[in-house]
């Protein structure tokens, strides 16, 4: 006969399986904007979508000596459903690489969002008081606190840290050397 302690450990055994076998893959963005978009691409998509309240070509920057774009909206100004606040969009070298959301807290809250991930996703791989991060090979995803979803391509994000470590030229120096005396 199997003891009591045995079915626990096997019913959790279980579950756990159970919960690796419904978990969805994680998802390579947030509705139609996916990371490894162009800007382009990202651009229509946005103007198709209201609740992100994208403006236009104005929420679009560039980063100055660099292949870096940014957009930025204000999706509480959007015609949506008013569950997003500001969205940002990072590209680098004209691909999306890294999507972030800001949820409304008077809408949502982190809880009723942190459940679903879990639901979807399973448990997340790493866990905190500020945030909970879900990984694979492709795409980290991750809810912060206070109300936030983060979409990273890993690759792409890689090698702009990978980049980003390379030294710093006589005249990036000392132009940062002027910024710093200002």
């Amino acid at each position: 006969m199997i003891s009591l302690k045995n079915k626990i450990f096997i019913l959790t055994l279980f579950t756990v399986f159970m919960n690796f076998l419904t978990a969805e893959s994680l998802p390579h963005g947030y509705k139609n904007i996916k990371l490894g978009m162009s800007l382009d691409e990202t651009k229509e998509n946005l103007v198709k979508d209201p609740d992100f309240g994208y403006h236009g070509d104005h929420d679009v920057s560039l980063i100055p000596n660099s292949s870096k774009t940014l957009i930025e909206t204000d999706a509480e100004h959007g015609l949506g459903s008013n569950f997003l606040q500001r969205c940002w969009f990072q590209f680098s070298y004209d691909e999306l690489y890294i999507i972030t959301i800001n949820v409304n807290p008077e809408k949502m809250d982190y809880y009723s969002i942190f459940t679903k991930l879990v639901e979807k996703y399973g448990e997340p791989d790493t866990f905190s008081p500020q945030a909970a991060t879900w990984k694979d090979d492709d795409v980290t995803m991750s809810l912060e606190k206070p109300l936030t979803l983060k979409y990273i391509d890993n690759k792409i994000f890689e090698q702009t840290q990978n980049y980003s470590n390379i030294q710093k030229s006589p005249t990036e120096i000392t132009r940062e050397m002027f910024l710093d005396g200002l």
